[in-house]
């Protein structure tokens, strides 16, 4: 039985290639898919000709299988769960049995004779070759964090250098993560597939494009998914400036709805690395960062401020904006004149730098003096921007000036505000300011 389960299910994968979503439900779930995808072809019925004929591309009624163990329609498949054990067993027997012939076909290459035996055995190394393709995939939809079958794909993958398999194994990820959002082996495959696209076929503008669009829609179904973003944070390396620009641009609608999810600012703070990175890159040591740099920090700057007095108590704004002074002092508070009259030196103090504190020691009185409300909002504000002047004293006593560490003076007695906004960490703060 399990064999001749498989068996369709390779099936229905081979004559669908757009298939974009899997589920493993209970077996009496199938009559609820079944009334939703009856109702999804009435409304097909209302549209035009040609939406009517994409839709049915991989149509389910032209494929046989068990309707009481699948359950495929309109690009999505639905497996019974009672009948994965077999299925897999199989999946695993049929990798294995064709993982071992194409080793065995590939150690006794050197022993060929002729040119009709080596034509034969090319022949049939490329049918080893899909097979391990084929089962593979099925095995993986079944078992997503089975390695060696990620590595199987990976060694054929590499000696067939053909784009539209890269392609599809991005399709294969994708389908995955459809129902398994946190696999780690399944992202780490994704970012492979992309770097041998990059390095041998073509830029990654329209990959870049569609991976923004993959990773927010999982990270709607899967809250803080840091995989996710990571590969999106590893993805900014390929983009160009523009890109990193339009990134920048579109993540900043979503951070504004997930303003306690860190994994989306953590990569702002990536894109707005790089803009730094491509600028240091193109200019001399001795040259300051370009304006349009400082414009996209000021922009974002003054964008956090904004969400900090909209949203109080999000941790997340406060680590980000710490990010946000820390390229501040490290990249902009020693250009002195280089853009002016934006930033100009006075008396010895970078009068930039001076500006920049003087706002920040405005958002802590401001936090501060918000009025209490039933939550623990208000308290934990005042905690995020206490700590968080504590933070900027130690970056600028790392500078050396004097006249700005006096200024820090206006913020008040730091110890006596730390101890009352966050008592239970006391020692930590003595520690720190001593």
């Amino acid at each position: 039985m399990g064999w001749n389960l498989f068996d369709q299910l390779e099936l229905i994968l081979e004559h669908d290639k757009l298939i974009d979503e899997v589920g493993f439900i209970h077996p009496a779930q199938f009559a609820a898919l079944d009334e939703g995808s009856n109702s999804s072809l009435n409304q097909l019925a209302n549209q035009s000709p040609d939406i009517i004929l994409t839709s049915r591309t991989g149509d389910s009624n032209s494929v046989q299988y068990d309707k009481t163990v699948f359950w495929y329609s309109n690009h999505k498949l639905a497996i019974s769960v009672q009948v994965l054990p077999q299925l897999y067993h199989a999946a695993l027997q049929a990798y294995m049995s064709v993982r071992g012939s194409y080793k065995q076909i590939n150690g006794s290459s050197s022993n060929i004779n002729s040119s009709d035996n080596a034509s034969d055995r090319a022949d049939f190394k490329h049918i080893l070759e899909m097979d391990i393709l084929k089962h593979t995939r099925s095995l993986l939809i079944l078992s997503y964090d089975f390695n060696s079958a990620w590595n199987s794909r990976k060694l054929v993958l590499s000696r067939k250098h053909d784009l539209s398999l890269f392609l599809e194994e991005l399709q294969l990820c994708a389908l995955i993560l459809s129902y398994a959002p946190k696999s780690e082996s399944t992202w780490r495959h994704r970012r492979w597939v992309i770097k041998m696209i990059a390095e041998n076929f073509q830029n990654l503008q329209e990959i870049v494009e569609e991976e923004s669009q993959l990773v927010k829609n999982i990270a709607e179904k899967s809250k803080m998914n840091y995989r996710a973003w990571n590969n999106h944070c590893w993805l900014v390396c390929y983009m160009t400036r523009s890109q990193v620009l339009d990134e920048l641009k579109k993540s900043r609608k979503w951070a504004e709805l997930h303003v306690a999810d860190n994994c989306c600012f953590h990569y702002r703070r990536r894109l707005i690395l790089r803009m730094l990175e491509g600028n240091s890159v193109k200019q001399d040591e001795e040259s300051s960062v370009s304006y349009d740099v400082y414009t996209v920090w000021k922009e974002e700057l003054q964008w956090n401020e904004l969400l900090i007095k909209r949203y109080m108590g999000r941790e997340a704004l406060w680590v980000h904006r710490r990010f946000l002074s820390h390229c501040w002092i490290k990249h902009f508070a020693t250009i002195g004149q280089e853009l002016s009259p934006h930033l100009e030196a006075d008396n010895g103090v970078n009068s930039g730098l001076n500006d920049f504190l003087g706002e920040e020691l405005q958002l802590l009185h401001a936090c501060l003096n918000t009025p209490a409300d039933g939550f623990d909002d208000s308290p934990a504000q005042a905690q995020y921007a206490a700590s968080y002047i504590l933070y900027i004293s130690k970056q600028i006593h790392l500078l050396g000036e004097y006249k700005l560490q006096e200024r820090l003076k206006e913020a008040g007695d730091l110890k006596a505000l730390l101890r009352k906004t966050c008592p239970e960490k006391l020692l930590l703060w003595e520690s720190l300011l001593d």
